[in-house]
């Protein structure tokens, strides 16, 4: 038999010290990245992990029940400045992916339009946006990733990322307990951004859910920094009772460094609803669509 030379064990012994150096490297990153992670705040005996993924999952399945059309304004409310308000429309739905939305907002005259945006939740989140070119957009759509997701929308400050909430489906997340936000117990969701996310934005370290114990519906979701300080703030002011079906009335967005607001407020719904599903594809953002028939406004 043959015998390898000395060479070759030298060669095969320095390729193996390299892969293993390259394994220890990627652990090392790894246990940092984990090490840098915000703290979860363990409220309460209540903290059970087995039980989070239960809340969460029966948070993540409720919803508006059939096809839904809002009518809304946002009004931006600086802290210094003028207050202004820009029209908006809504159309809902969800497929078997997770929940979707269509939107449209609208200058003061209603009669021109600033942006069509496209959301489509669940484990994969997406989103797309179209400005016309009316106002200096492009004739295409754009599909926005996390680089584009908190590109303030129509001058409002408002983000598409605050809009859709795509955070409420991140998989990687820590259940808090049980704690109070406004008078009301709420169980509290860590929930860690996904590494492409993260990436774009470090300055964001997570987003803390509040559910409402009784009812698991949203109360305030506080985006964070690193050090765990808030950067923006959403809270569920007011909810509306249509028939059987609760649906949210009012919502405000903070910014908690300058204080400045923009509040999310529905003034007429429809529910019950079937739209075509071509309503809720990309290239149908270059159409113009008006309100559904039946919208009763409050």
């Amino acid at each position: 038999m043959q015998r390898c030379p000395a060479s070759f064990f030298r060669q095969a012994v320095r390729t193996v010290c390299l892969f293993c150096g390259l394994a220890v490297l990627a652990l090392s990153l790894q246990a940092q990245h984990k090490g840098n992670r915000l703290r979860p705040r363990y409220l309460s005996d209540e903290a059970d992990p087995a039980r989070g993924v239960e809340i969460m999952a029966q948070f993540r399945s409720l919803g508006i029940a059939g096809d839904y059309y809002l009518d809304f304004d946002l009004h931006v409310l600086p802290r210094r400045g003028e207050a202004s308000v820009v029209k908006g429309r809504m159309w809902g739905s969800r497929n078997a992916i997770g929940p979707l939305f269509r939107a449209e907002l609208r200058g003061p005259d209603t009669r021109l339009t600033l942006d069509r945006l496209l959301g489509q939740n669940g484990p994969q989140p997406q989103s797309w946006r179209f400005s016309p070119p009316e106002i200096g957009g492009t004739s295409t759509v754009e599909a926005l990733d996390p680089t584009t997701l908190l590109d303030p929308l129509a001058g409002t400050g408002l983000s598409m990322f605050e809009l859709q909430m795509p955070f409420t489906y991140w998989d990687d997340f820590v259940f808090e307990g049980v704690t109070q936000v406004r008078g009301r117990a709420v169980h509290a969701f860590l929930m860690y951004p996904p590494d492409e996310f993260a990436a774009a934005h470090p300055e964001i370290g997570g987003v803390r859910l509040h559910l409402d114990a009784n009812f698991n519906a949203l109360m305030q979701a506080v985006i964070l920094d690193g050090d765990e300080e808030p950067l923006r703030k959403l809270t569920v002011l007011d909810l509306k009772k249509l028939g059987e079906q609760w649906i949210v009335k009012s919502i405000d967005v903070r910014d908690e460094a300058t204080r400045d607001k923009v509040r999310f407020e529905v003034n007429g719904a429809a529910l019950g609803l079937s739209f075509a599903p071509g309503l809720f594809t990309p290239t149908a953002l270059q159409d113009n669509y008006g309100p559904p028939d039946g919208v009763e406004f409050f």
